[in-house]
């Protein structure tokens, strides 16, 4: 198992009455902007004069998609997808968007999430008759969908249908003949948000994405609101609105890109925030600071600014390295770190280093980067992590694994710092960690630190009592 946490997926998607240009291409551009949230599968579905044209494949954004094939994909709305799996296996078939053919006509999903009672939903469909073709949860939403849209007026009327069925996170892009609608579950646990370029409406699981193809941030979807596309405009439905939110602190932390803005807050602010506050609370006697690239680097600007120690580059990342690389020995996991991350020997030698990463979830990654520095000549290590020790799993689509492979949940702290070889060990607290995003119009899920979901959740065997 890797030690690093894998991200969520993302999806984008465009209405695009104006017809600017190739729409494919703009997905392609804004799936290239989100390609940091899945990196195993990617996909783009067009709808052309209600004809639905759908390519999808294993791989990255570039790896799946070429000039040729994006000349092809023609039409009006578009919806992409890159995905990591977090429920259903890493193959072909379990790619998005998923497409379904119905007696209505088409239907066209992406999900970024993880509907905690799939596994229920499914039962039931099956029991019904209903077969499936992946092991996806998303296509346990597309089925919901298209049979409660057989008794409806209308497909938004049927997504407001399936909205209470669905328990856990969902930010889904839905694409019908004519319509394309945006929907974020009530806790807003997964962000997505709206954008312009010109008359066109486009979606995204962050903001980033915009600046890529030239458009503007409008808004944020709110959570629990649908909202629907037509030739006509947008309308919203914010029936399932009212819930202050449980936006995944993770996103600020880890998973969202920096130059992002999510409900309110950039994540470049917020990580900052947090190297600010763990400098106030687990101070270190030390020459210079350091990050563990990338998302460890905001927070260790944060800890030199408010300590003063000097920040400097200590670790070198391997560009062309990809967070998916396969490290099937322990031996090649330990290579492989040497592979992705190499010292500046230069500015590490001789030093007392402040070393601030975003989390530990094994510890087996910090480990093999501690020793690669103190062979490079540190005289010290003493890591500083960003966020609170993990000590339960996530259900809502971030890898953080079952407790029983959590570092932080089986070994005592002075325990882990030894495991690590670190000179010292601190984390992040609980009750700071609300603190490093002010501007947030949201509140936060906790739940992989504290327990405590906005949510009921699965029992893991060994975690009887984690309900929220």
């Amino acid at each position: 198992m890797s030690e690093n946490i894998k991200d969520e997926c993302g999806v984008f998607g465009i209405y695009d009455k104006s017809r600017l240009g190739n729409i494919a291409q703009q997905v392609y551009f804004g799936l290239f902007a989100l390609q940091h949230r899945g990196q195993e599968a990617a996909g783009i579905a067009v709808n052309n004069d209600r004809e639905i044209t759908l390519v999808k494949n294993m791989g990255l954004v570039s790896e799946v998609f070429n000039d040729s094939i994006l000349a092809k994909l023609n039409g009006e709305i578009a919806i992409g997808h890159v995905r990591y799996s977090t429920t259903g296996n890493n193959t072909p078939e379990n790619a998005q968007p998923i497409s379904v053919k119905y007696a209505k006509g088409n239907l066209t999903v992406s999900h970024n999430g993880n509907i905690t009672n799939a596994k229920e939903l499914r039962d039931k469909l099956e029991a019904k008759g209903a077969i499936f073709h992946t092991t996806s949860d998303s296509e346990v939403i597309s089925y919901l969908i298209a049979i409660q849209r057989l008794k409806s007026k209308s497909i938004e009327e049927a997504v407001e249908k399936v909205f209470p069925m669905l328990q856990g996170a969902f930010s889904l892009l839905i694409m019908s003949p004519r319509k394309l609608i945006a929907v974020r579950d009530k806790f807003g646990i997964r962000p997505l948000c709206m954008g312009k370029l010109q008359d066109n409406v486009i979606f995204a699981s962050e903001s980033c994405a915009f600046e890529t193809i030239g458009a503007t941030f409008e808004r944020d979807v709110r959570p629990g609101e649908i909202v629907i596309v037509t030739e006509e405009g947008i309308e919203s439905n914010e029936k399932y609105c009212g819930h202050s939110g449980g936006l995944c602190i993770f996103e600020h932390i880890y998973t969202a890109r920096p130059d992002s803005v999510i409900d309110g807050q950039g994540v470049n602010e917020a990580r900052m925030n947090a190297g600010k506050m763990l400098a106030k609370i687990a101070p270190a006697d030390a020459d210079l600071v350091i990050g563990v690239p990338d998302s460890g680097l905001p927070a260790a600007i944060g800890y030199s600014h408010q300590s003063g120690i000097p920040y400097g580059v200590g670790l070198i990342k391997n560009r062309y390295i990809g967070r998916t690389f396969i490290q099937p020995t322990q031996a090649m996991r330990e290579r492989s770190v040497a592979l992705k991350l190499n010292t500046l020997k230069s500015n590490v030698e001789g030093k007392r280093l402040v070393m601030v990463d975003d989390s530990i979830v094994r510890g087996t990654t910090l480990a093999n980067i501690i020793k690669l520095l103190k062979r490079s000549g540190a005289k010290e290590v003493h890591v500083r992590i960003s966020s609170p020790p993990f000590i339960y799993p996530c259900f809502f689509g971030t890898d953080i694994p079952s407790r029983k492979d959590l570092a932080c949940n089986n070994y005592t702290m002075e325990e882990l710092r030894q495991k690590i070889g670190a000179d010292s060990l601190a984390f992040l607290d609980v009750k700071t960690v609300d603190k490093i995003a002010p501007d947030s119009k949201v509140t936060f899920c906790k739940g992989c630190f504290t327990g405590k979901y906005p949510c009921k959740v699965p029992c893991e065997k060994d975690d009887k009592n984690i309900l929220g």
